[in-house]
């Protein structure tokens, strides 16, 4: 885990793939994309359940260890059509019934009506805290409202790609801080990424191996 102060905010990095907001007491994700493994399997691509399962237990242990007053899900909670995996996330909730759930819809978020009532979540399309915009996708508010010093966002699932040898580099999720927006890594495994170029001023940590790499 890494602490990092942006615009006046701590925030912690932590290795799945969340931050948690001290202030707010607040464990924020982004692009869990529940089903997509489900909506794989309809399609006749044997993707594994046990992929979907660990992002689960990942988020699990992230609300065990930070005992979040609430989660706040910034975008593409879901992928796709109900299926199975929706029911399961649904009694996983259950577990964390005194923890409050916000959604920020994404572009993939296709709720049917009573979705919302059944997962126990605030639904919105933006929220404002403590001067902090949190939206799916950032483009979509080229300026901030009046209060809001800065953007939490998610969407393109950012990654920087090093070198590792001889004509060799991987790619790796990461967090990206500009002057005034954070974009958060896909919290799903069973998720592209899109390189980033961060210019000089900006922080990016990479994910590897459980470990997170200041760039």
């Amino acid at each position: 885990m890494v602490p990092f102060t942006w615009l006046e905010e701590s925030f912690i990095l932590h290795p799945s793939r969340c931050i948690y907001w001290e202030r707010e007491q607040a464990l924020i994700l982004s692009d869990l994309h529940l089903g997509k493994t489900g909506h794989f399997r309809k399609e006749g691509i044997a993707v594994p359940q046990q992929v979907y399962r660990e992002d689960l237990h990942r988020l699990f242990e992230a609300i065990l260890y930070f005992k979040p007053k609430e989660v706040l899900l910034v975008g593409d909670l879901f992928h796709s059509k109900a299926n199975k995996e929706w029911d399961w996330f649904a009694k996983w909730r259950n577990d964390f019934a005194e923890t409050d759930f916000t959604l920020i819809l994404g572009n993939h978020d296709k709720l049917a009506p009573g979705i919302a009532a059944q997962m126990q979540m605030t639904v919105v399309n933006k929220l404002e805290k403590n001067n902090l915009l949190l939206v799916h996708n950032a483009e979509e508010y080229p300026e901030a409202s009046n209060n809001a010093k800065g953007k939490i966002c998610g969407h393109i699932h950012p990654a920087i790609i090093l070198p590792t040898g001889l004509r060799q580099s991987a790619r790796l999720p990461c967090f990206h801080f500009t002057e005034n927006t954070c974009t958060l890594p896909a919290f799903s495994l069973f998720s592209g990424t899109h390189p980033i170029r961060p210019r000089a001023k900006d922080h990016v940590f990479a994910i590897a191996e459980g470990k997170i790499i200041g760039i």
